[in-house]
């Protein structure tokens, strides 16, 4: 993605910071939607990760990279 065409002040695509979002459904093919630090719902991608509903994951560029402990 280029930075130029990012529309809020920090682009969580562009940077190197990882947000967390709740998981509230998973859906085929390794995807979930979560609820995102941000206030929004967002379709990731859940392949590296064993997440169920409820869990909190780490959020990078449209990937769950690390479910939280409890």
């Amino acid at each position: 993605m280029n930075p130029e065409e990012c529309r809020e002040d920090i682009c969580v695509t562009c940077s190197d910071v990882a947000a967390p979002g709740t998981v509230v459904r998973l859906l085929d093919e390794d995807m979930a939607i979560v609820w995102a630090e941000d206030g929004r719902f967002q379709e990731v991608s859940v392949a590296l990760v064993t997440a169920g509903v409820g869990d909190v994951v780490l959020l990078h560029a449209g990937e769950a990279i690390a479910v939280m402990p409890e």
